[in-house]
């Protein structure tokens, strides 16, 4: 992937291999299959906990309370986000080569807040609860996702950058 960049319009744009278009669409949609088996009743795990917080840890009433009138729209929120990030890489994804993906205002907010929920589910898995942790050394594939991690920061600061241009 290049950086992204400003096109001048109020849009950006990068470059990126079908590979990894292809992996951002395919973590945003295991996000959005989370959100949608928690929306479905399911119970959650610690990623969703990361997700959708806790509003009040140390009153559970409380908790349940807000969670109770914020929690379905939220959620809809986050899966509408990873749905506009799927989309937008579906092209490039299945492109021969690499290929431009270039995001409009909205597309933007979306793709920073989908890469955040990307990122914070795979800090959770990760064990990385704090700026600087590292998460496991000793697993292969605890490394490989450390790596995808990283890239998923680089990612999120580009855009960022491409927007403070």
């Amino acid at each position: 992937m290049r950086a992204f960049e400003p096109a001048g319009d109020g849009s950006v744009r990068a470059v990126f291999e079908p590979v990894e278009a292809a992996l951002l669409a395919q973590l945003a949609g295991q996000v959005a299959g989370l959100l949608d088996e928690q929306r479905g009743g399911a119970a959650g795990d610690l990623a969703i906990l990361r997700l959708l917080p806790n509003a009040y840890p140390d009153d559970p009433e409380a908790s349940a309370e807000f969670r109770r009138f914020t929690a379905d729209e939220l959620t809809e929120k986050k899966l509408r986000n990873a749905r506009i990030l799927i989309s937008d890489c579906a092209e490039a994804a299945d492109a021969d080569g690499p290929s431009t993906i270039r995001l409009d205002a909205a597309s933007i907010g979306a793709w920073l807040r989908s890469l955040t929920d990307v990122r914070l589910v795979l800090a959770t898995r990760l064990g990385i609860t704090d700026d600087g942790d590292l998460g496991p050394d000793d697993d292969e594939e605890a490394l490989m996702l450390t790596d995808v991690y990283d890239w998923l920061g680089f990612v999120q600061d580009s855009l960022v950058s491409a927007l403070e241009d």
